[in-house]
């Protein structure tokens, strides 16, 4: 099994759902974050206590889903070809081992927690 951790623009979200369902993926959590890449981000100027504040982040949305081992290549390929516009900003993904999962309702372990 493994951990996807995928971080894409908030645009995209519509499409990773579609793509994880599509290769059998049932749950995901999905946060929303902040970030900045090689890009650095946009500079923006705020003012808090009277002292200028850069912001240099953008809204990211961050994914966590938890796959078998054999889905893992196609999906990485279809976010690709789904995703990727070519520009700065698109996101990443990290793939980890995940050395065992348990759905806590049930107690079920491995594979059949997903």
């Amino acid at each position: 099994m493994k951990k996807l951790e995928i971080t894409i623009r908030p645009e995209n979200l519509e499409e990773i759902k579609q793509i994880l369902s599509a290769h059998g993926v049932t749950g995901m959590t999905i946060f929303s974050a902040m970030g900045a890449g090689n890009q650095k981000g946009e500079k923006d100027v705020v003012r808090f206590n009277d002292k200028k504040i850069h912001i240099n982040l953008l809204p990211k949305i961050h994914v966590v889903a938890y796959v078998k081992d054999t889905s893992i290549n196609e999906i990485l390929i279809n976010i690709h070809e789904q995703l990727a516009t070519g520009q700065v900003g698109d996101g990443k993904v990290a793939v980890s081992p995940v050395e065992e999962i348990m759905r806590i309702r049930t107690g079920e372990r491995g594979e059949d927690a997903l």
